[in-house]
């Protein structure tokens, strides 16, 4: 066979090729998300007069095929493999793996941010606490990055700069640092958060800052969940990570506990099996980003009551906290104003925890 012909075939078969993905990514049905990115994928674009003479629906419609092209995932591994190996870059998409860690590139501190989020923090401050019978504390859970980006040539954050600003907006707050009680092997090695079964140490710096009994490691027994864990760097970085086992920490205390929604007045369980099946296994831990719960003990020992003002890695830490309060309040001032607040929840008498990870207050969502 001639070079004439090989290039023949050659040409026909990108034709061919071309034509099929074409036809595919004109007549599939397109889907809603992105499992992988976990985030909603571009739908077909408003098609009108007004649309098309101003140029947005070509504009709409280019990210509409790049969301929806056939075997996107497929050629996205395909290309961070290529960076990354071949091309030696050090991260993808903002994503690095060092020892297996995949960690998110965080750099700079955006002090506008957290100066943001500490407004809010004051205002809840000023509207409910300032002339109430509370105890105040703070503290910031630090990123995977704390542990792992500097010493491995990684642009970090200034989390010194961070805890003090944090500190010097809030000084109504006790504040307790718990960086120290952390190491990167209590992280998860495909998502951004710790290990439920790791911070029980955690725990008891918090309980011991505001006076509370320990939590006994004897008393709790980590319970293996049998679908594995892919955690949310597992699809943003594309690279081949292995998946993990999540565990449950289970007592008497936390599942004897039910937890209410505020928002769609429902009782479940501590860990709701409903979310077994959840796109986000991580929700497991009291039904994942909700604006306002309340876990109710019926076997405690007190009468304390925790109000803790969190993000998801409050989520898996609040159940180790139980054995110590008659009930735990977790608030997301993310999806509910602080406005609001006092049409639920009565400020006196409570323990009161700030905790945010540093990643939420450095990215403008609170």
């Amino acid at each position: 066979m001639n070079n004439q012909k090989i290039r023949a075939i050659g040409a026909g078969v990108l034709v061919v090729l071309w034509i099929a993905l074409t036809a595919v990514s004109w007549f599939a049905p397109p889907k809603d998300i992105s499992e992988a990115e976990r985030r909603p994928l571009k739908q077909f674009p408003t098609t009108n007069a007004t649309t098309l003479l101003s140029g947005k629906f070509m504009k709409d419609f280019e990210g509409y095929t790049l969301d929806q092209f056939p075997l996107r995932d497929s050629f996205r591994k395909i290309k961070a493999l290529f960076h990354y190996n071949a091309l030696q870059q050090k991260d993808n998409n903002g994503i690095y793996i060092v020892d297996g860690y995949a960690a998110e590139m965080e750099y700079p501190m955006d002090k506008a941010s957290v100066e943001r989020a500490m407004g809010q923090y004051n205002k809840v401050y000023e509207l409910y606490l300032k002339n109430s019978n509370t105890k105040i504390y703070n503290t910031v859970v630090p990123d995977k990055g704390y542990y792992l980006a500097k010493e491995n040539g990684y642009l970090s954050l200034d989390y010194d700069a961070m805890f003090s600003l944090v500190r010097s907006k809030t000084p109504w707050a006790a504040w307790t640092d718990i960086a120290d009680c952390l190491a990167l092997e209590d992280y998860y090695y495909t998502d951004t958060h710790w290990r439920q079964e790791k911070i029980l140490k955690v725990a008891n710096r918090l309980l011991a800052a505001m006076n509370a009994p320990p939590a006994q490691a004897a008393d709790f027994t980590a319970k293996p969940m049998e679908r594995p864990f892919y955690g949310v760097y597992y699809g943003q970085a594309a690279l081949p990570m292995e998946p993990e086992t999540m565990y449950l920490m289970h007592s008497n205390v936390i599942d004897g506990c039910t937890v209410y929604d505020h928002t769609t007045k429902k009782t479940t369980p501590v860990y709701n099996p409903a979310m077994l099946t959840d796109k986000d296994q991580y929700n497991i831990y009291l039904n994942g980003p909700q604006s306002l719960l309340t876990v109710t003990n019926p076997n405690a020992t007190t009468d304390r009551e925790l109000l803790i003002f969190r993000d998801s890695f409050g989520s898996s830490l609040a159940p180790l906290l139980l054995q110590s309060y008659k009930s735990v309040t977790l608030v997301d001032i993310r999806y509910i104003q602080p406005e609001f607040l006092g049409k639920f929840i009565e400020f006196n008498d409570q323990d009161v925890l700030f905790m945010y990870s540093a990643l939420v207050l450095n990215k403008k969502l609170i």
